[in-house]
């Protein structure tokens, strides 16, 4: 076996202000899962690492969407679409991982199961994040929260706010579109809802490309982005149905049958049905 020699130049570890560990704060991530079965499952490792990976990424998405909303304000939609590019290819990870999970068997994670007690998905509070930003509101929602918590208030301050789709909609205004002014000025806490004179200024957009080539380039990042978390939601309702069936929720909910109410949410309604008027 061919055999590679350290070059001399190279860092070690104990002489270094600041290392690849430090610099990646290793110690708090990989002592960051705690199992709780007693006596211990082998499974739970995975499941604990399988969603703290999804949050990581979560947060990462949130970074990146959040950029985008302020690169949109300042019409710089070019830059704004390679962050989208960006988050589509997180997704794809999303999406991938849930083949890991479903290599729990149902008779596996039922011996588990129980040191979740209440713990659930639905609690994230960077999903729960990331549909308000994408346009998905809920007021009710923040009770889960609390709302009188510092998460609360944090996912409060997203409800208030335009998401990434409402401002979208204020830049094509900007470039002289027609959207109408009910869409640019309205009560942001609302999930946002279809109007066909959003259609009408999609449609000129699409009928146009070389016009409007930014508004139409960011128009099918937005549906790639979209399909990706319907398909994410589809893969989520699969892998749930796979391990438990349809048992309830551990948080509450009615398990698989409230899932599949999610799956066909759509963010950017109008991009959708603009396609039947092409």
């Amino acid at each position: 076996m061919t055999k590679r020699k350290l070059e001399k130049g190279m860092a070690r570890v104990e002489t270094q202000e600041l290392t690849y560990s430090d610099y990646l704060g290793l110690d708090k991530v990989l002592t960051a899962q705690n199992p709780l079965a007693d006596p211990p499952h082998h499974d739970e490792m995975l499941f604990i690492i399988q969603h703290q990976v999804s949050e990581l990424w979560f947060k990462l998405m949130l970074h990146e969407l959040s950029a985008a909303i302020d690169f949109i304000r300042r019409d710089d939609v070019e830059r704004c679409t390679k962050i989208i590019a960006r988050v589509k290819l997180v997704q794809q990870q999303l999406f991938n991982q849930w083949a890991v999970l479903e290599t729990l068997t149902p008779s596996e994670y039922s011996q588990m199961r129980h040191v979740l007690r209440t713990a659930s998905g639905f609690q994230s509070l960077q999903y729960r994040s990331l549909e308000f930003i994408l346009g998905n509101k809920d007021a009710q929602v923040l009770k889960i929260h609390g709302t009188d918590t510092a998460n609360g208030r944090a996912l409060a301050g997203i409800l208030e706010n335009p998401s990434v789709y409402d401002e979208f909609l204020r830049y094509l205004h900007r470039r002289g579109l027609p959207i109408p002014a009910e869409r640019l000025e309205r009560d942001w806490q609302l999930p946002y809802e279809s109007h066909p004179g959003v259609v009408d200024a999609l449609l000129e957009i699409y009928q146009n490309p070389d016009q409007y080539w930014d508004a139409y380039d960011m128009c099918e990042k937005l549906v790639d982005f979209e399909e990706n978390f319907q398909l994410w939601r589809f893969r989520h309702v699969k892998t749930v149905e796979r391990i438990i069936g349809y048992k309830s929720g551990t948080g509450g909910s009615s398990g698989v049958k409230f899932l599949r109410k999610a799956v066909n949410i759509s963010f950017f309604p109008e991009l959708l049905e603009v396609r039947t008027r092409i």
